[in-house]
């Protein structure tokens, strides 16, 4: 069950409109299936779509406690492409399913969205991370992507929204320290293996309010290493309540695209685009 009190900013806003809080990441039509599930509560109360939220007033999810489908959670297929498949997974979710709890999770929604295939979970993103998880359908395919991942032939595509401003692609190539502790450390020396190393590239620049839209490449990934890295060359993104000051509700990191041989698929994120409103919040899966 997900809860979230209605911030300041979300006074007076439609029910419909006020479940991003609590569904980031996800589409109108997807809020719209959650109220209609009758899975949303304010303060208790089942209320019209066209309800007014008010500040404090707190807001329940509880589709899956109603044994309601994983849309009204945000994930859902993307593409299955031989013995891959494709997930978008939305931020405020976990990948991976936790020992002892019963938490919502992708992992725990493969049996779901892909019956009988036995699918396993490859990769992972950050809690509060949206956009693409894979998962091989074949244990001889999960060996495979690791083998492509170690030889570096596999191409994991961001979005970021930082603040302040990179006005030319920058790599980060600094070791991570991610034993046994909750925050990553950036060392000073260089990590020997370019696949640990991040690439990010300006899209465009809010002058107005300091922060840079930014494409960001990876090749393998260590926990928190694009979190850990950006903030390292002082482009902390925005939302990230460990390593840029926790503003707002929702971490700007997005996994957008990934690649290797026979496989390709692209979610787009739905983020506010530098110096304008936001955007539509759909997802375009391609692929």
């Amino acid at each position: 069950m997900n809860e979230m009190l209605v911030p300041e900013d979300m006074d007076g806003a439609r029910l419909d409109q006020a479940l991003e809080l609590l569904l980031p990441g996800s589409s109108l039509r997807e809020r719209r299936r959650a109220w209609e599930a009758g899975a949303v509560l304010v303060d208790g109360r089942a209320r019209s779509k066209g309800f007014r939220v008010s500040v404090g007033q707190r807001l329940v999810l509880a589709a899956r406690e109603r044994g309601e489908s994983s849309p009204v959670l945000g994930v859902r297929l993307l593409s299955v492409q031989g013995d891959y498949a494709a997930l978008f997974k939305p931020g405020g979710m976990h990948s991976a399913a936790i020992a002892g709890r019963d938490n919502p999770s992708v992992e725990r929604l493969l049996p779901e969205l892909l019956p009988g295939r036995g699918a396993r979970l490859l990769n992972r993103l950050d809690f509060l991370t949206s956009g693409i998880v894979l998962a091989a359908l074949t244990p001889e395919a999960a060996t495979r992507y690791y083998e492509l991942e170690d030889a570096g032939r596999v191409t994991k595509e961001y979005r970021a929204l930082v603040r302040g401003c990179l006005e030319w692609p920058v790599t980060v190539m600094n070791a991570l320290d991610t034993d046994g502790r909750k925050k990553t450390k950036v060392l000073a020396r260089e990590d020997e293996s370019p696949l640990r190393w991040t690439r990010a590239e300006p899209l465009e620049y809010d002058e107005d309010h300091d922060r840079t839209l930014l494409k960001v490449v990876i090749h393998k990934g260590a926990r928190h290493q694009i979190r850990a890295h950006l903030a390292h060359v002082l482009l902390p993104i925005v939302g990230d309540p460990l390593y840029g000051g926790g503003e707002g509700e929702r971490l700007f990191l997005h996994h957008g695209r990934l690649s290797f041989e026979g496989f390709e698929v692209a979610v787009e994120s739905g983020f506010p685009v530098a110096g304008g409103g936001a955007g539509s919040g759909e997802d375009h899966p391609s692929g």
